[in-house]
């Protein structure tokens, strides 16, 4: 099956200096990320013997990362956006560096990994920000897809190599290896992109208090801007399904080994899925799809209802996990492209930011349901409640959508006349 001529290649994308620069520096730092977390769960529990402490540092690596995502991404905004990124990744090289100081006490290890994570939501702001004016019109979606797979990909290799490569080395060395990637993603930034200032300068430039809540009052502004801001933070909740991992396979009554599998199943979907979208769905019907993609992205949760066992539980959050995936990427790239280039970091801020949040505490109820039903039918639960969530939200978007292809229909008319 080939392209259509008129349709964005993978290759014309990465043709694009500069979004080589931005991918090789991403794909080094997730790689990094994931040996470091990979590490630091090591290197806590041979020192503290303690679970519970493990599970404390590896939550640092996401915890602190609301905060950043509220108070730290309009700096995206204010200032060059290539010298934050660059800024942002020469402190997490130093931060890291730090943790792997030998003898440092726990309670220090853990405000400098909480620091590294506080940094990471300004990064990803001005990269989001960044991208629109590196890759124009329909690259921009291709460029999002490939960061998307990239993404998912490098978290798999990630996992798995950050485990074989610590049966050779030590912990410490891989936190120095870590370091070592922000570095060269700095450099690859540094010396790949182009200098642009900042976007909110001059009159643009808002006080620092008044900035934190321009983000929320442009994502809010229209019904389509909030449809969009709500599609990203409904992508957090389907996959629920990664934080009961365990008990959801001990309850289909699968094996241990099972469980590996389970968490594969999303990032599999997620590959699988963009690379079809990215690949061979028009750009001019994407928008449209934001509310169908999303509803199938619960559909297949639903069938959870019925007790499915391992495997066909696998292939059912293959699905839903493609499915919601290419929704979040889609309305991502709506947002993104929708707010005035003068918020959009701390707009882009908020959206993750409250992806996160629900990424976060949808585990937690789920938890908590799964302790009085089955594992299954908590999931079921979860794809309920996100059906019902998106039927309604669909409609407004679509609406929408309808309205500006009228406006715009109207505008071309106008210039016709007066042709």
């Amino acid at each position: 099956m080939t392209t259509a001529p008129d349709r964005v290649t993978f290759r014309e994308v990465f043709g694009v200096a500069e979004f080589r620069a931005m991918w090789f520096g991403e794909l080094l730092s997730i790689a990094g990320d994931q040996l470091a977390r990979v590490a630091l769960s090591v290197l806590v529990y041979a020192n503290t013997g303690s679970a519970t402490l493990t599970g404390l540092t590896y939550a640092l690596t996401f915890f602190p990362s609301l905060l950043g995502g509220i108070f730290l991404t309009g700096f995206a905004d204010r200032f060059p956006r290539r010298t934050v990124m660059v800024t942002v990744d020469l402190m997490r090289a130093v931060l890291i560096l730090c943790v792997a100081i030998p003898g440092l006490p726990f309670w220090a290890l853990c405000v400098l990994v909480g620091c590294v994570s506080l940094l990471n939501p300004p990064f990803k702001a001005s990269q989001l920000a960044l991208l629109p004016q590196v890759l124009e019109g329909d690259r921009f979606v291709v460029g999002m897809g490939i960061r998307s797979m990239t993404v998912q990909s490098a978290q798999l290799l990630g996992f798995a190599g950050g485990g074989a490569l610590l049966l050779a080395m030590d912990a410490r060395l891989a936190l120095v290896l870590d370091a070592g990637t922000f570095v060269l993603s700095a450099l690859f930034l540094r010396f790949g992109l182009k200098y642009r200032p900042a976007a909110a300068s001059g009159e643009k430039r808002k006080p620092f208090l008044s900035s934190l809540s321009a983000g929320g009052k442009v994502a809010f502004a229209t019904s389509a801007l909030r449809s969009l801001m709500v599609f990203t933070w409904l992508a957090g909740l389907m996959p629920v399904y990664e934080g009961i991992a365990a008990p959801y396979v001990a309850s289909s009554g699968g094996g241990s080994e099972m469980i590996g599998f389970l968490l594969a199943a999303d990032p599999v979907g997620s590959v699988i899925f963009t690379f079809i979208y990215t690949r061979w769905v028009p750009a001019g019907i994407r928008p449209k799809l934001i509310g169908p993609m999303t509803a199938l992205a619960a559909v297949p949760l639903l069938l959870c209802f019925l007790q499915p066992g391992p495997v066909v539980s696998v292939i059912l959050f293959v699905i839903s996990g493609g499915f919601g995936t290419i929704a979040l990427l889609q309305a991502t790239a709506s947002l993104t492209v929708a707010v005035p280039d003068e918020s959009r970091a701390q707009t882009m801020g908020l959206s993750n930011t409250g992806l996160t949040t629900t990424m976060g505490v949808s585990p937690l109820i789920g938890g908590i349901i799964a302790d009085h039903v089955s594992a299954q039918t908590t999931v079921g639960i979860f794809g309920l409640a996100g059906l019902l969530i998106t039927i309604p939200l669909a409609i407004a978007w679509q609406r929408s959508v309808s309205r500006q292809a009228e406006e715009g229909s109207a505008k071309e008319a106008t210039r016709a006349e007066h042709a």
